[in-house]
């Protein structure tokens, strides 16, 4: 309770920072860096589970709108196997079944394992499932937490990731934010890093980080979204359609919310309805992500899921000299429509560091007239950069100075966040850093709904 109170009176301050027009602050800390290498393949972090063609690489996401239903998804190397799953409410009891489909693909030349994709849904709300994959001796046993039916006072706890990767610093993101008990994950694009490499050396990095994850994205579902990363436009290896990897190995309910793009997509998960956008698709006016996200803002209903979310890649608001303003045609596309419908957030990485701003907008300029600059508004979300999961890229260190009127916080040190929504008027944020291999709470306020 004392904890609840002191986070009020620090949003109060922050809040009133807001119509003040006060800059926020640029963290002094100095990161004692650990390598921004990739963990050597022969680690453990990626070993093969045992067992002749034993599933791996097993990740969950939500595979329906309203979280009745889940995607399950592994790979077998050896041969195809089975692809059913077998789950039920108690472990080793497994009274359901659920069948998928198999494929594979070739990248360059590099194939893939067989990929197993299966929905199982009908799904009971707020239940925990205990499932099991793959055949006889090699199989393996999993479950999963189903959340909480709609209902504006849910309460309910994600964690948000983003650029991860597969380093040591990584490492340290993924278990501490284990650690958080964050029950499903927001993704905010740039997965595996396996663009880094090249040619055969493409497909086995993304086969190391399905592994990698697998402690958690088995677990709790991650809530997909694609940035540069996936991209992978190789014309000198012959690859030229974008996002081919992606799309084979992590596949999205985006069927649920009529998108005709896994890319972009939107789920509603308790109270909180998540809408997905893809940075590196067509945007513009007309487009199918825009003509797509004028009826899903439509749809949104405040009465039910009060909280209203928006995962990127690419940032509306950056003031670090990394990637500085490649965001800023798809906001002058979408801000208005945020300030109109009131986001309550916006998640965004691509820039390797942390960065978070007041409730601001910029709609009143429009080339020929209006102010051209940052103004405070209480209509608009408040814009979060969690770029900082750890990839080889290393740290965004260089902000622009001086900071400007918008941003509240900023800090250029690995981490991730976790949104803990209490009911349909309050939730509790925070950004914790990656200190010397310990989850260091940095960063957090009490966020105000918009509608409510």
């Amino acid at each position: 309770m004392l904890v609840q109170v002191q986070l009020l009176l620090l949003s109060s301050v922050l809040f009133s920072c807001i119509s003040n027009g006060n800059a926020g602050v640029t963290s002094g800390f100095v990161r004692n860096e650990w390598p921004s290498i990739d963990i050597p393949l022969d680690n453990e972090v990626f070993a093969v589970p045992k067992g002749h063609n034993a599933p791996q690489q097993v990740h969950i996401t939500q595979g329906d709108y309203d979280g009745k239903a889940v995607i399950i998804s592994w790979v077998t190397v050896d041969e195809p196997g089975s692809n059913r799953v077998r789950y039920g409410l108690s472990e080793g009891k497994y009274d359901l079944t659920a069948d998928g489909t198999v494929q594979n693909y070739t990248f360059y030349n590099y194939k893939s394992g067989y990929i197993h994709q299966c929905l199982v849904d009908g799904l009971k709300y707020s239940t925990k499932y205990y499932y099991e994959i793959g055949d006889g001796d090699s199989s393996r046993k999993f479950w999963f937490q189903t959340p909480p039916e709609i209902d504006p006072d849910a309460s309910y706890k994600f964690g948000i990731i983003g650029d991860l990767g597969q380093t040591y610093n990584s490492l340290s993101t993924l278990e501490h934010c284990l650690q958080t008990g964050a029950q499903a994950i927001l993704f905010v694009g740039d997965l595996s890093y396996a663009d880094r490499y090249k040619y055969h050396d493409v497909g086995v990095r993304w086969d190391s980080w399905g592994r990698f994850v697998e402690r958690s994205t088995a677990y709790q579902p991650w809530i997909w979204s694609a940035g540069n990363h996936e991209i992978e436009y190789f014309p000198y290896m012959g690859e030229v359609i974008p996002f081919r990897n992606y799309l084979h190995r992590y596949p999205t309910p985006y069927l649920a919310s009529e998108s005709t793009s896994p890319l972009w997509y939107a789920v509603r998960r308790a109270n909180a309805h998540i809408i997905v956008l893809s940075s590196y698709s067509a945007f513009v006016k007309y487009t199918p992500q825009w003509e797509w996200l004028e009826k899903e803002l439509k749809k949104v209903d405040r009465e039910k899921t009060p909280w209203l979310i928006v995962l990127m890649h690419a940032p509306m608001y950056n003031s670090n000299d990394a990637h500085f303003m490649e965001g800023e045609s798809m906001r002058v596309v979408f801000e208005n429509w945020f300030c109109q419908y009131k986001v309550d957030l916006v998640f965004a990485g691509h820039v390797h560091a942390y960065e978070r701003s007041y409730r601001i907008s910029n709609i009143r300029y429009n080339v020929s007239s209006g102010a051209s600059y940052p103004v405070p508004d209480k209509s608009a979300p408040v814009y979060i950069t969690v770029g900082d999961g750890g990839n080889q890229e290393g740290l965004a260190l260089r902000f622009r100075d001086p900071q400007p009127d918008y941003s509240a916080f900023r800090e250029a040190s690995y981490g991730h966040s976790t949104l803990e929504i209490k009911n349909r008027t309050h939730a509790i944020y925070h950004w914790n850093r990656n200190d010397e291999g310990k989850r260091v709470p940095t960063d957090s306020f009490v966020l105000h709904n918009q509608y409510w």
